[in-house]
């Protein structure tokens, strides 16, 4: 008899902890008529009009916690190239079949130069209000960028590596400055062995860092030779969060094809980058 009541017991604690655990990861949006709709928001941050993109699941369900997913534009880039053309949102959109809302806010002057922390503090006020007025398992937040979105993402993991799962650094380099910078984080980098904007010199130093920080047992990172058509995928073991790397043949570019030109929709780095997305 007390054993049976010591199993009863147990099995009403279990399920009070997962439904805690679902309460905890659920942000205030849960179970409340959103009045965010898709498409473009402005914020005022610091005395200035910012835009950026919202795209809500076409089957929402305010009762249901999503992923949150930043899409960070490059150089001269804007939020309408990141949430339009032949791969939305680096190619994230189709794959996550519509279990993910998805973000791609405008940098200032086409760019993130983050002065003074200003490209942060937008990012977190976005966040907020998203969580607000959305249900988004809060244990589920990326972002992901090219070059200087790839910065940014980066800058991001730095000073708030507590409210997001991964990021997925894109032929990026530390030119968004890192405030912190000193907390574990889930770390997705690729890189061209031949970029000659951003020389893989610099992604490495962002690889390097998450390396450190994660706690993996130290490896070499291959690459491939110029002219091989190849890509050389690094995961690190013994590591806190997972750390990946990617080096290929190619230049600059954001979703290379397999022969390291601009590959589009069909460039291997959608698949990658969600499957690390999606194995949390």
């Amino acid at each position: 008899m007390l054993r049976s009541i010591s199993i009863l017991t147990l099995s009403t604690l279990l399920l009070l902890l997962t439904l805690l655990n679902n309460v905890k990861a659920s942000t205030g949006g849960c179970n409340k008529t959103p009045r965010l709709t898709s498409g473009v928001q402005t914020t005022t941050v610091n005395g200035k009009h910012r835009r950026w993109t919202l795209r809500i699941p076409s089957n929402y369900n305010n009762r249901r916690p999503y992923r949150f997913i930043f899409g960070l534009h490059w150089l001269n880039g804007d939020m309408t190239a990141v949430a339009g053309g032949s791969a939305p949102y680096y190619g994230l959109e189709s794959l996550a079949n519509e279990s993910a809302i998805f973000v791609a806010p405008d940098g200032l002057n086409k760019g993130w130069a983050n002065q003074n922390g200003e490209d942060v503090t937008f990012l977190d006020t976005i966040r907020k209000q998203v969580d607000e007025e959305l249900c988004v398992d809060e244990t589920l937040r990326f972002s992901v960028g090219f070059s200087y979105g790839g910065a940014m993402s980066f800058s991001l993991a730095c000073s708030h590596a507590q409210e997001y799962r991964a990021i997925a650094v894109l032929s990026g380099a530390t030119l968004s400055g890192c405030a912190g910078g000193n907390e574990p984080i889930a770390f997705y980098g690729q890189h061209g062995v031949k970029d000659s904007v951003l020389p893989i010199d610099l992604g490495s130093q962002i690889r390097d860092r998450f390396v450190r920080m994660n706690g993996c047992q130290a490896k070499t990172a291959l690459e491939p030779a110029r002219g091989s058509r190849r890509r050389i995928t690094t995961v690190y073991e013994g590591c806190e969060y997972p750390t990946q790397w990617t080096a290929f043949d190619g230049d600059h570019v954001a979703l290379p094809g397999e022969a390291g030109n601009d590959g589009g929709a069909q460039s291997w780095t959608p698949r990658e980058v969600w499957r690390f997305f999606s194995q949390f």
